[in-house]
């Protein structure tokens, strides 16, 4: 019988290929609209790490001033200091642990044909690696006997190992960063998370970096931070042992479990870690701890902006519109098939079947805007691929997902917009129109 109505409404919208267009257009304009403001803030609110959200946690310390609170809310910073970096990483009270923070080195490639230029190195930990789930494609993470030494080692992402040695297994070769020659250990595979979920300070849509380094060689080479650098007070020392030694929050700091049981415990490990410190002066304002998990961190720093909250509001509100304009448009091509309704009651056709009927000639409006709202979504995005570039190349873009949601979108809203124009048109009386004939 459903097929029986498809052929129907299909026959009908033939008839009348105008109205037909408009009313696909409309619906097809509003999801287009809509769907594309989805994707992109959907993109921007995605967790990467859904799948281990209670086993990755980002820990908090308040050691800002006691006259004013770090933001409005009076949450405590989203970076820690050196100092508090180092105390953790010592304590190792976590299963993985990773400080770091993003610097920049020149490469001086041994290749005459390439010049040299500067790329952006993630410092960080070898726990890093294990922690967020980062592709190998050749070799592994340095040692923790390279960090005792502080070695001069280095993993290149794959972009950067293609662009130096043309993409063969470089471990054992040397890249000369800087002044230093450092030995490649390993190769990241192709790796993209969005948001960048361990450092969402500076540009959480940015790519990947080039090329990591362990954090202690950093720190013993003075490399500078690329990063954000929040103070509440002056240094007492100047130059690299200010940075290191005063309250100035710089460096990103993540724990990880194998059991989400050793959460607590740890948050009772901070506490009491800030309690020692302001027994020696610091941490002036009340204990205000974090241990954050992936979505919490992902909420608690804004990494969904309220104007693209506001945007989808608006993209839903402009389909909600499409769908009343559509609402009248039905409402004139049901009416106006007064007649037809009529014969069809009088030869015995019963209410319900007249509304499956309309009804289903609703939801192939819905379906060819689904359709064609796709294709404008698909349209609107790439402009904003070529108009904003950067990280809307991986933001704009529709997946499987999203496609599903679309037609789903658009079937239902064409099939509410019907519901009037069917129940009107089942309320007409058949003797009234056979009488009229």
């Amino acid at each position: 019988m459903f097929a029986y109505y498809l052929r129907l409404a299909f026959t009908s919208l033939r008839r009348t290929p105008v109205l037909t267009a408009l009313m696909v257009l409309a619906i097809a304009v509003g999801i287009g609209a809509s769907m594309t403001a989805l994707t992109v803030m959907r993109s921007m609110g995605n967790n990467p790490y859904a799948y281990k959200n209670d086993l990755l946690y980002a820990p908090q310390l308040d050691n800002w001033g006691a006259q004013s609170a770090y933001d409005d809310e009076g949450n405590p910073p989203n970076q820690v200091t050196y100092r508090d970096a180092r105390a953790l990483v010592d304590a190792k009270k976590a299963d993985y642990q990773a400080a770091m923070y993003r610097t920049g080195l020149s490469v001086r490639p041994e290749s005459e044909e390439l010049r040299p230029f500067q790329t952006s190195v993630r410092v960080t930990g070898k726990d890093f690696f294990a922690m967020f789930d980062v592709p190998i494609r050749h070799g592994a993470p340095w040692t923790d006997e390279d960090d005792r030494r502080k070695a001069r080692v280095t993993m290149l992402s794959s972009e950067l190992n293609e662009k130096l040695f043309g993409g063969i297994n470089s471990v054992g070769k040397e890249v000369q960063f800087g002044d230093e020659t450092y030995r490649v250990v390993g190769v990241v595979d192709d790796w993209l998370i969005t948001p960048r979920v361990y450092d969402v300070v500076t540009n959480q849509f940015s790519e990947p970096a080039s090329a990591y380094i362990p954090w202690e060689t950093a720190i013993d080479l003075e490399l500078p931070n690329w990063g954000n650098n929040n103070c509440y007070k002056s240094n007492d020392q100047p130059g690299w042992a200010g940075r290191l030694g005063g309250e100035c929050i710089w460096m990103q700091f993540w724990v990880g479990f194998e059991s989400a049981s050793k959460a607590g415990p740890y948050r009772e490990f901070l506490d009491d870690y800030v309690r020692e410190q302001k027994r020696l002066g610091r941490f002036e304002r009340p204990l205000n701890n974090r241990l954050s998990n992936v979505s919490e961190w992902l909420e608690r720093n804004n990494v969904v902006s309220d104007d693209s909250r506001i945007q989808v509001w608006i993209a839903f509100g402009f389909l909600a519109v499409c769908i009343v304009n559509t609402v009248g448009l039905l409402l004139a091509k049901f009416l106006g098939r007064s007649s037809e309704i009529g014969v069809r009651r009088a030869l015995g056709a019963s209410r319900s079947q007249i509304f499956a009927q309309f009804l289903s000639e609703a939801g192939a409006v819905g379906a060819a805007g689904g359709v064609l709202g796709l294709a404008l979504t698909h349209l609107m995005l790439g402009g904003m691929r070529i108009l904003q570039g950067g990280a809307f190349e991986r933001l704009a873009r529709v997946d499987g997902q999203m496609i599903v949601v679309t037609l789903v979108v658009a079937i239902l809203a064409t099939l509410i917009a019907g519901l009037i124009p069917t129940w009107r048109a089942c309320q007409i009386a058949p003797a009234i129109q056979l009488k009229s004939q």
